[in-house]
């Protein structure tokens, strides 16, 4: 089971990349970047290829519609180059609050749109000359579109790898069977180890029955806040920052209707607390809607507690598929951020 983590630069981003040689040590073994819409992952991702040697990198995410699937290709074999083959490329379709809002690009087809890319991507980095004739996207340009001097061109370096590990953000079942199908990875969130099959069980099971064997596995990542330590699990305020991140996402993500963190609830048998919870929080009660999360939710999505309960977790989350704990360490020191994953890399080894 690999550890991972999103690089937190509320410090200062170069500050928090030198700090990535402790974690590295600590056994760390995937750093992530985000992006929403602040800075771009891609440039950040370049950096931390530069100062670290074993340490693979991902995107997490970069956003289906906001870059043509050629550059998409383009950017994830560079960061592959550059990074000695250690880049793994996260997608997804984000959400049509970012997309439109900030963007100013057309939320559409996301399940259609993920497969074209997908598709395109991989031709790119088998370094074909791309001729595609999608639904959704068509290279070159057809007859009768834009100049007509358009022709199939291939990528001009060779790529490092003919096959870069694609990792999907999805929530939803369809999005979810088209991970297992096409994709090395899937990123849910606030991923239940007791619960998950419930949530995705037949989604997973629909999208293995198609998966091309050559993909290998199905790399599922799990995200937690962790802390490891005797009366850890009897301290409300520690997970406290986890439960208002609850309600913001299944309160306040998206419109009534249009929340797939709230419907992601229901699917796990919470459907009244996420009413309750919708309400408050789009009401501007806050503090109500963070109490108003479950507490085996944060609980049994978290590893947070004496290091035999976090063995019994792990336990957990691995007998459900997880091969890839993505963690949020919950002290304040750095120090003991890096004891954190040290602690966790014993349990799991």
């Amino acid at each position: 089971m690999r550890i991972g983590m999103t690089l937190s630069y509320s410090s200062g981003f170069t500050e928090a990349v030198a700090e990535l040689e402790d974690f590295e040590k600590a056994g760390l073994d995937i750093v992530s970047v985000a992006e929403a819409y602040t800075f771009d992952a891609v440039s950040q991702l370049g950096f931390i290829a530069a100062r670290t040697s074993r340490l693979e990198i991902a995107s997490a995410i970069l956003q289906l519609y906001t870059r043509t699937p050629t550059l998409t290709a383009m950017t994830a074999a560079g960061l592959d180059f550059v990074s000695g083959g250690r880049f793994w490329l996260g997608l997804g379709a984000s959400g049509p609050q970012v997309i439109e809002g900030f963007h100013g690009v057309l939320y559409d087809a996301p399940l259609g749109r993920t497969r074209e890319v997908i598709d395109i991507c991989r031709q790119v980095w088998r370094r074909e000359p791309v001729v595609y004739k999608g639904r959704y996207y068509q290279v070159p340009l057809p007859e009768g579109q834009g100049s007509g001097l358009g022709k199939p061109l291939k990528i001009i370096n060779r790529p490092l790898r003919p096959r870069i590990p694609i990792v999907l953000a999805a929530i939803g079942p369809r999005n979810v069977a088209l991970a297992a199908e096409i994709a090395e990875g899937w990123l849910p969130v606030f991923f239940h180890p007791d619960r998950a099959d419930n949530a995705w069980g037949s989604a997973l099971r629909e999208g293995y029955a198609r998966r091309d064997p050559e993909l290998g596995p199905l790399d599922i990542t799990a995200s937690v806040f962790l802390a490891i330590g005797e009366g850890y699990q009897d301290d409300p305020r520690l997970l406290q920052p986890y439960r208002a991140q609850l309600a913001l996402y299944i309160g306040g993500m998206g419109a009534k209707g249009r929340n797939f963190y709230n419907d992601l609830a229901r699917r796990y048998g919470y459907e009244q607390a996420a009413d309750v919870i919708q309400e408050l929080y789009l009401a501007g009660r806050k503090d109500e809607a963070a109490a108003a999360i479950p507490d085996d939710l944060v609980r049994d999505t978290s590893l947070v507690g004496p290091p035999g309960y976090v063995r019994e977790r792990v336990a957990a989350f691995a007998e459900a598929g997880v091969t890839t704990l993505h963690v949020t360490p919950l002290a304040t020191a750095h120090a003991e951020r890096v004891q954190a994953v040290e602690q966790l890399r014993a349990i799991i080894d």
